[in-house]
C-alpha cells in the first residue's frame, strides 16, 4: 500500500499542478516509485494515452516528472467544457454522462487503488479551492477525496496575485474542524525577493492558523 499526500490550493491557478510535479520529482530522485493522481480535472486540451484513452495534460506532465508512463488511472474523471453551462464527462478515458457526482466514487477509487498497489507514494492534486462552500456537498476532488483515502494535505496560496495571507486564512476558516486537521503545512507559491520581508507575515500566519509554513 502506498503512502499519499494531497496538494490543495486556495483557488484555481495557485500552483497546485507545478507543486505536485515538483514533489513527485523530488520523491523520484530520492528513489521512490511515485505517481500523480487527480480524481477530477477540467480541461479542453486532453492527452491520448498509448491505450487510446483521454486524460488531462497536467497529469501527463506530472507523470513525466515522476518518471512513469501516463495512465488514465491518474485522472479518472475529465470534464471537457462544451458551453458556459455544460461539459462532456470522460470517465476512465471513455465519454459518459452522470447525473450525480457520488456515482463516480467507485470509478475514482478503482483508479486510485490501481496506483496504490503499483507505487510507493501517490501525490494527489485537488481542484480549485476546498473552501467553495456552494460546491462542498458530495465533493470528490478536494477534502472529500482526502477523506476517502485519508490523505494529509499541503495548502498552496499564490502570492503573485496579492492577498496570499487572506487566501490561506480565509480558506482554513471556511473548513470543518476535521478538514482543518488534515492540513499539515502551508505553501506560499511564486514569492520573489528577500525572504526576510516575508518572515513577519509568516510568523503571524502560523500564530493565526496553528499550521506551519512548509515552504
Amino acid at each position: 500500500m502506498a503512502k499519499n499526500l494531497m496538494i490543495q490550493g486556495t483557488m484555481s491557478n495557485a500552483g497546485k499542478s507545478i507543486v505536485t510535479a515538483g514533489v513527485l520529482r523530488v520523491l523520484k530522485q530520492d528513489g521512490y516509485r511515485v505517481a500523480p493522481f487527480k480524481s477530477q480535472n477540467m480541461a479542453l486540451n486532453s492527452y491520448i494515452t498509448k491505450d487510446g484513452f483521454e486524460m488531462g495534460r497536467a497529469q501527463v506532465m506530472q507523470a513525466e516528472a515522476a518518471g512513469t508512463e501516463p495512465d488514465v488511472s491518474m485522472n479518472p474523471i475529465l470534464l471537457k467544457p462544451t458551453s458556459d453551462v455544460g461539459s462532456q464527462v470522460i470517465v476512465n478515458g471513455i465519454p459518459e454522462y452522470f447525473k450525480y457526482k457520488t456515482k463516480l466514487i467507485p470509478d475514482i477509487m478503482n483508479a486510485y487503488e490501481k496506483l496504490d498497489k503499483a507505487y510507493d507514494v501517490v501525490v494527489i492534486e485537488g481542484a480549485g479551492s476546498p473552501a467553495e462552500i456552494n460546491l462542498k456537498k458530495n465533493d470528490i476532488v478536494n477534502m472529500g477525496m482526502a477523506k476517502l483515502v485519508d490523505a494529509p494535505v499541503l495548502l498552496v496560496g499564490d502570492i503573485d496575485r496579492g492577498g496570499v495571507f487572506a487566501q490561506l486564512v480565509g480558506t482554513i476558516m471556511l473548513l470543518e474542524e476535521e478538514e482543518k486537521r488534515r492540513i499539515k503545512g502551508l505553501v506560499i507559491n511564486k514569492f520573489r525577493g528577500d525572504k526576510k520581508i516575508l518572515e513577519p507575515g509568516l510568523v503571524q500566519l502560523t500564530d493565526i492558523c496553528r499550521i506551519p509554513v512548509a515552504g
